[in-house]
């Protein structure tokens, strides 16, 4: 079930508000015996925005938010219990017509208590700024930096948990981006780079470049190269389970580097006719230092188990998607990715996973939406999917049709009846336990109020 509410309105001319509340319980999945796997989840979660004209020239926004939710991922008598709350400030300055600003600050904290005494506490601190100023008519520079705090204390389990088990982490950053139009309308050139600076990598250059061709109105033709990490974590550095005392089975590597891809991209968005357009894009990765598990020494049975880098490789692929307003009254989406992935372990790796761990992904998938507006305000919407199978573990491929069935009486009130998963009576789509869950058909009603 689920339920919201919104509402919104006006303080003066300049000030502006909206609240929202929301919730939802979902129900078990079942394994393949037909057992329900009791891994409900319920969620409630509320909030508010706020926003300013300060004056013709400054605009400022507050929005908050704050959550409480009971997910069960592994099905234990006692689920976990996840609570969070975040602030997020932000102050746009015009300085002219040709230069303006802007600084944000946000706050955001998340608690978890695993139910077993393993408790998570995450409070992060971050602020940054960005200036953007035309130099001339044809170029834009675009500037900033920014900082971030991550104090994270956890209550650790005797054979469990983070070591330290506290730790404050520090993120700093600087940009500089500049944009060129080559031929005014046309062709537009970007190029920049983000420097960033963080507890346990220091340093790291992400630049990027990219280009932008616009033959006609309705035809545009961009590529772009781009260099990404990501940055450790504590679990990849400080992480430890341990079978006894002094005996760990797996630990992190205070030795973890960050991971890198340099991404490749180009792109075509057409529109042939009016109430007709498409989109194809491309990309090749090319990724380095991926986390692996390499085993201890032979006089250790192999233990403890470490992270480490041992994985590179490559993914590349295409997406097309299709958007047609065939009547009136009948609009029709589709995509359809194609997505390659060859990972291979490093010559100086032993990684037990074989490069499989990050390489469970569809090959094909294939979505198409549909949604007819019929008479005395009745709508029908059809969402139909087809996910191609899994490599390692194999999950079978499988087709998803979804239906929606909707009536609005007058402005304030929508009733709507919806199915989902209607092809089968259960079916996998990821394997994550012993036997393998499966989602279930499912139908229900909503009514939705707006005022």
């Amino acid at each position: 079930g689920m339920g919201s509410l919104r509402g919104g309105g006006k303080i003066n001319d300049d000030i502006t508000y909206r609240m929202y509340g929301t919730g939802f319980k979902m129900g078990s999945v079942v394994d393949t015996n037909g057992v329900s796997v009791k891994d409900q989840w319920s969620m409630a979660q509320g909030g508010f925005r706020s926003d300013w004209n300060a004056s013709e020239k400054d605009k400022v926004s507050l929005q908050a938010n704050i959550y409480h939710g009971r997910p069960n991922p592994d099905s234990d008598t006692n689920a976990v219990t996840a609570n969070g709350d975040n602030v997020v400030a932000r102050w746009n300055h015009k300085i002219s017509d040709k230069a303006d600003f802007q600084l944000q600050a946000y706050y955001d904290h998340t608690w978890r208590d695993f139910a077993n005494k393993f408790t998570e506490n995450l409070k992060t601190y971050d602020i940054e700024w960005q200036n953007r100023y035309q130099i001339a008519q044809r170029h834009t520079v675009t500037y900033g930096m920014g900082a971030r705090m991550m104090d994270h204390i956890v209550t650790d389990l005797p054979l469990f948990g983070f070591f330290p088990a506290n730790k404050t982490l520090y993120l700093y950053n600087g940009f500089l981006q500049y944009e060129i139009m080559l031929i005014k309308d046309r062709l537009r050139f970007t190029l920049g780079s983000k420097l960033e600076h963080n507890s346990y990598t220091g340093f790291q250059y992400q630049p990027n470049g990219r280009l932008t061709w616009t033959p006609t109105k309705r035809q545009t033709i961009w590529t772009a190269v781009s260099r990404a990490v990501r940055n450790p974590a504590r679990i990849d550095r400080e992480f430890s389970v341990s079978l006894l005392p002094n005996f760990p089975l797996i630990m992190g590597d205070s030795n973890f580097l960050s991971e890198t891809v340099i991404a490749y991209e180009l792109g075509w968005r057409f529109q042939p006719a009016k109430r007709l357009s498409t989109s194809i894009s491309t990309f090749y990765n090319i990724y380095d230092n991926i986390r692996s598990a390499e085993p201890g020494s032979a006089s250790s049975l192999g233990y403890p188990i470490t992270f480490g880098n041992g994985v590179k490789g490559t993914t590349y692929g295409a997406e097309l998607s299709v958007t047609a307003q065939i009547a009136s009254w009948w609009n029709l989406r589709g995509g359809y990715t194609f997505l390659k992935k060859e990972l291979v372990v490093k010559s100086d790796s032993k990684d037990l996973n074989k490069a499989t761990a990050e390489s469970n992904d569809p090959q094909n998938q294939f979505l198409l939406q549909s949604n007819i507006k019929l008479p005395y305000n009745f709508q029908f919407g059809t969402v139909f999917r087809y996910v191609d199978q899994l490599p390692k573990p194999i999950v079978p491929s499988y087709m998803g049709l979804d239906l929606r069935l909707s009536c609005k009486l007058g402005k304030a009130i929508e009733l709507s009846v919806v199915g989902q998963n209607l092809l089968y009576n259960r079916h996998a789509e990821f394997i994550a336990s012993t036997p393998p869950r499966q989602i279930e058909r499912s139908v229900y009603g909503k009514i939705t109020c707006r005022f």
